[in-house]
């Protein structure tokens, strides 16, 4: 053993980590800008933003304040934003109608960041949350459950009045069975060949989810409600891969892991098994303890940020959706600029 080519002191570790350019010549994960997906929170009206309380530093923002940050969000070169309406309460419904209005928010925002920045890719979340009176994903019998086919139906008009608005991307997160056939046999039909379909394939019914549903005014309509009997079990792996066989059988072109740090095992077991464009969603709870913790001089705020978006890189993630994406892509920015 004592000629084993790993033995110390044959075999010293520490001498690559000695100094900076051995450690870069030996890094195995890079984060880029290329890595970088930002959602936003759109509303009504015009020359409007409201701050998200629970997450400080993202704000709610009128389309033509959006399409000012699409530029900025354009030349710092993310290549893709994902888009989050926030319904008025006169527009819900048990039915979730407003969810397929060819005039909606969504569908009003999508048309009008491809006219002004046409190279940033867009995509739109297909669930009916933000739509429904009751604040669930899809809608409700008499029983208080909430039926699969019948929403799917419904979530096909969503995603095909997205489509037709122009999203590069329609991404459900609804967690319904057979709904990523459903939508690509739809999307097929119309004409719609291009339109990616990113499935929320292994979506968890987290309690990190809680900012982002005050952001799109989802909480209160939710209530004491929950979405356990169509959202993941935390609790579940496994379950995970056959999800997402499904979706990728169904005609999903990628598949989403939701939340991100907490889940970082399914993400490395997706991307093991399935060699399959993988993306994970660092989730509003996830944001506002970063960000709390940043703000009250518990940690630092950045270094810690770029550790955890590394982390997901490390896990299999090809890309990740982040409330800090702009800020993470300045500072990579900066940093290229001071190398």
């Amino acid at each position: 053993m004592a000629d084993f080519p790993g033995m110390f002191p044959l075999t010293r570790m520490r001498r690559m980590r000695r100094a900076e350019f051995s450690r870069r010549l030996m890094r195995e994960h890079r984060l880029t800008t290329d890595d970088l997906i930002y959602p936003v929170f759109v509303l009504e009206g015009s020359n409007r933003r409201e701050a998200v309380t629970s997450m400080p530093g993202v704000e709610r923002k009128s389309i033509d304040l959006l399409v000012q940050e699409a530029e900025q969000v354009a030349k710092l070169g993310i290549p893709l934003m994902a888009l989050f309406p926030v319904t008025p309460q006169e527009a819900k419904s048990e039915k979730a109608e407003e969810a397929y209005n060819p005039n909606g928010l969504a569908q009003r925002a999508v048309r009008a960041l491809k006219q002004a920045v046409p190279e940033l890719g867009v995509m739109t979340d297909v669930a009916l949350d933000p739509f429904t009176s009751h604040g669930q994903d899809g809608l409700m019998n008499a029983e208080g459950y909430i039926v699969n086919d019948e929403t799917v139906e419904v979530l096909v008009k969503q995603a095909l009045s997205h489509a037709e608005a122009g999203a590069d991307i329609v991404a459900p997160s609804d967690m319904m069975d057979g709904r990523i056939g459903a939508m690509r046999q739809a999307l097929e039909r119309e004409g719609h060949i291009h339109t990616r379909i990113m499935a929320y394939s292994a979506k968890y019914a987290s309690s990190f989810y809680g900012p982002f549903r005050d952001a799109v005014g989802s909480a209160g309509n939710l209530g004491k409600g929950n979405k356990y009997s169509y959202q993941m079990d935390p609790a579940n792996s496994d379950e995970a891969l056959w999800e997402i066989a499904l979706d990728l059988q169904e005609g999903a072109d990628m598949v989403m892991v939701k939340p991100g740090m907490p889940y970082l095992d399914i993400v490395r077991r997706v991307k093991d098994q399935f060699k399959a464009p993988t993306y994970v969603y660092q989730v509003s709870g996830e944001y506002a303890m970063l960000k709390a913790a940043g703000m009250n001089g518990w940690i630092d705020e950045k270094a810690c940020v770029l550790e955890a978006l590394l982390g997901m890189k490390r896990a299999g993630a090809d890309g990740i959706l982040s409330y800090f994406a702009k800020e993470v892509a300045q500072w990579l920015q900066d940093a290229a600029l001071n190398r």
